[in-house]
């Protein structure tokens, strides 16, 4: 099996910032050549997630309500009582929604739905640099 890989970059606001990576994805798919495999997505970090959606502002605004409805940022974690911090909703919701996306590639393209794009949501308390590792495998 032959792999390619590649990083995306940014600045994240925090506080549930959502990012389009499909352009990004799309690009080292690009370079990579690959005709028929997969694209693995992967972001490091505890405070963070990758998932897919469509990223349009109603979405977003009804992911980050329902994940706030499931995981408040106020409560009495343990984590921030042990670590004096403020951010163990942050490690909770990034890891409901999870590190990474798997997403075949059919004659040279994601196999994305029309209104389906990868995204990267930074769930922490503050403005990070994030990576994501993009791989393709072929």
């Amino acid at each position: 099996m032959a792999t390619h890989s590649g990083r995306l970059r940014f600045s994240t606001r925090g506080d549930g910032d959502v990012i389009d990576l499909t352009a990004g994805v799309t690009g080292v798919l690009r370079t990579a050549g690959v005709e028929q495999g997969s694209v693995t997505v992967f972001v490091p970090g505890a405070t963070a997630a990758i998932t897919t959606m469509e990223f349009e502002r109603g979405g977003i605004e009804d992911l980050l309500a329902s994940l706030e409805r499931l995981v408040p940022r106020a409560g009495d974690y343990a984590h921030n009582r042990l670590n004096h911090d403020s951010n163990s909703h942050a490690h909770i919701r990034a890891a409901v929604v999870g590190p990474s996306v798997a997403v075949p590639v059919v004659d040279g393209r994601l196999a994305t739905g029309t209104w389906q794009q990868i995204v990267l949501i930074d769930f922490d308390d503050r403005p990070r640099e994030r990576t994501v590792i993009v791989q393709v495998a072929s």
